[in-house]
């Protein structure tokens, strides 16, 4: 499965999200500083040791959250196939959905409606709406037409003529024609094998989740590294430790379904794993200079929060908690019907309790 085009893909989106989120993003954030409000309590000497525990904290717990999934391999209990996998992916999936809900859109929503910005257009159009439902499109687009691209290519490989390779394929995949998207089934007649439909779906959605993720964890980790006030970051050092383990564990699960090799599975799991932690660390660098006040963080931040937002809403919705509740597994398991709602509720309550102090 490992095709050309899905490995420079993969390799030509994670460049350019580095380049962009960590060279260009900061850059925009220096801007003058028209709305100034005076930081309580503010110790940069003490402040600088919450960011440095922080850093460390949420490092360890991001790579411990993203990694579990992926050793279902070896721990019996975590493999995708077993009910408990659909448990954990649910309550993931919760905590993903609360934090676009909960943490990123409301922060969206103040920055662009802060006074510090003109009242003409940020006061006259909803943008923070706007840019979430466009997001929310757009992400729909790329994965509808992800698929797409990559369903013919594979089909379009296995037309030409049978040879050895065709044989070994329809041999391995015998019985194997149920197709699954979108939490819709139906029985497949001339496509491609549901074993393949199956992992290009997961391959899609662990990347663009990834994304969505990644832009917003970049985001906070430069204001938590920016602020001076102790005070604001004691807080937040803990619950974003929380908030980076249980993102991951929704990513490391579908990186586990989608089956890629252990060196891409190694890239993915570190990006990830380090995106706070570098955030916070240019956070840091640029303190003197940062005001988040200034308009330009302001739009800067409220449009990428609500991409992010939006991205993380649609994911968490269609291509995780619709693709497992309408899971055939689950369907047909009262038991684990139940477990699955239950854990949803649970990953989105904790979650939202959480906004209390993040």
């Amino acid at each position: 499965m490992g095709t050309p085009f899905l490995r420079c893909d993969l390799s030509l989106y994670k460049l350019f999200a580095c380049l962009f989120i960590f060279l260009v993003l900061p850059s925009f954030v220096l801007g003058d500083c028209t709305c100034d409000i005076e930081d309580e309590e503010r110790n940069k000497t003490e402040a600088l040791k919450y960011k440095l525990g922080a850093i460390a904290s949420i490092l360890v717990a991001s790579a411990i959250g993203v990694c579990l999934p992926v050793l279902g391999k070896t721990i019996e209990a975590l493999r995708p196939e077993k009910n408990i996998f659909f448990i954990i992916k649910a309550f993931a999936a919760g905590v993903i959905l609360s934090t676009g809900f909960i943490h990123v859109l409301p922060d969206a929503f103040e920055n662009l409606t802060s006074p510090c910005l003109n009242e003409n257009p940020w006061g006259k159009f909803p943008f923070t709406g706007f840019v979430a439902m466009m997001a929310t499109i757009g992400t729909l687009m790329v994965d509808a037409f992800a698929t797409s691209y990559y369903t013919k290519f594979h089909f379009s490989k296995a037309q030409p003529g049978k040879n050895a390779g065709d044989e070994e394929m329809v041999q391995q995949h015998e019985g194997h024609v149920h197709v699954h998207t979108h939490g819709t089934h139906g029985h497949a007649h001339g496509a491609i094998p549901s074993a393949d439909s199956e992992l290009l779906r997961h391959r899609i959605i662990s990347q663009v989740l990834e994304m969505g993720i990644v832009v917003h964890s970049v985001i906070i980790g430069i204001s938590l590294g920016a602020s001076e006030s102790p005070k604001t970051i004691r807080p937040l050092v803990a619950a974003l430790t929380f908030h980076q383990f249980f993102e991951g564990m929704g990513l490391g699960g579908c990186i586990a379904q989608a089956k890629f090799k252990a060196r891409v599975i190694a890239v993915m799991a570190l990006f990830f794993s380090l995106t706070t932690p570098v955030g916070i660390a240019i956070g840091i660098g640029i303190s003197n200079v940062y005001s988040e006040n200034s308009p330009t963080a302001l739009i800067v931040e409220g449009i990428f929060n609500a991409a992010s937002a939006g991205i993380l809403i649609y994911m968490s919705l269609v291509d995780l908690l619709a693709a497992d509740f309408m899971n055939t597994k689950v369907q047909t398991n009262r038991r684990l019907q139940i477990g699955v709602n239950i854990s949803l509720l649970l990953g989105v309550g904790f979650m939202s309790f959480l906004a209390k102090w993040a």
